[in-house]
């Protein structure tokens, strides 16, 4: 199983571009979505882009991992 994280490009250096993570940010290759802009969210697995994503997709799937998160502590 794989899990790809939706993020959002806040600049580029030719194909990486520096993505933040909800206050985390890292550098991700954009090879394989040469489409994607700066202010672009891109859903990200295992250091690679590998769809641009509109805000809402972005935004709805935040909020699924903000639910699931908040589920895991409820059980602590």
């Amino acid at each position: 199983m794989c899990l790809a994280v939706p993020g959002k490009i806040i600049s580029f250096k030719q194909n990486i571009a520096q993505v933040d993570f909800n206050g985390t940010k890292r550098e991700i290759s954009i090879d394989l979505v040469p489409e994607a802009k700066k202010n672009d969210f891109v859903l990200v697995h295992a250091g690679f882009a590998i769809s641009v994503l509109s805000a809402k997709e972005a935004e709805e799937t935040l909020s699924i991992f903000s639910e699931l998160y908040a589920m895991k502590e409820d059980k602590k």
